[in-house]
């Protein structure tokens, strides 16, 4: 099932609902996290690290990353057509190296591995500014309703099988 618009310009819809109809992301990520391209499966996005997204010992928290991997989920999950994009059912980071701290930018590639009628998986990769790999994170978001939200009638997934 395809957007009506382009992959890049329909993730950013999608990110656009989130920061008008949610209590978390425009708070904690607002006008620093920005969308840099989107095509089918794959949305590469990046965050301006500000107080607000460290720990006490001044560098990202790995709850920021975590909710970046969140994020990142639902976002991949959108690359693939859906707006509303499902729920998590599991998420997973882990932190391999510091991510950055006020100042530096982390960027983030998420990917949609395998779209069911059911569950979505998704994976994301972080690169710290000294492009290092600083964490990576799974997440599963269970799409059912999402799919049935988009037309209210049974639907045909990226793998041709009918809901």
């Amino acid at each position: 099932m395809a957007p009506k618009l382009p992959p890049l310009p329909f993730v950013r819809t999608v990110l656009k609902s989130f920061m008008s109809e949610s209590g978390l992301e425009p708070r904690l990520f607002g006008p620093h996290l920005r969308i840099t391209n989107a095509v089918p499966g794959k949305v590469d996005f990046e965050l301006d690290i500000t107080k607000d997204h460290t720990n006490r010992l001044k560098i990202i928290h790995g709850g920021t990353i975590a909710s970046m991997v969140d994020l990142g989920g639902s976002l991949a999950v959108a690359s693939m057509g859906l707006f509303a994009t499902g729920v998590s059912t599991d998420l997973n980071v882990t932190y391999l190296s510091g991510g950055g701290k006020v100042g530096d930018k982390i960027q983030a590639t998420a990917s949609c591995d395998k779209m069911g009628k059911t569950l979505a998986y998704t994976s994301v990769i972080f690169q710290n500014a000294k492009g290092e790999l600083a964490a990576r994170g799974s997440h599963t978001k269970y799409v059912t309703q999402a799919w049935k939200s988009q037309t209210g009638e049974p639907f045909t997934t990226p793998d041709g099988s009918e809901a």
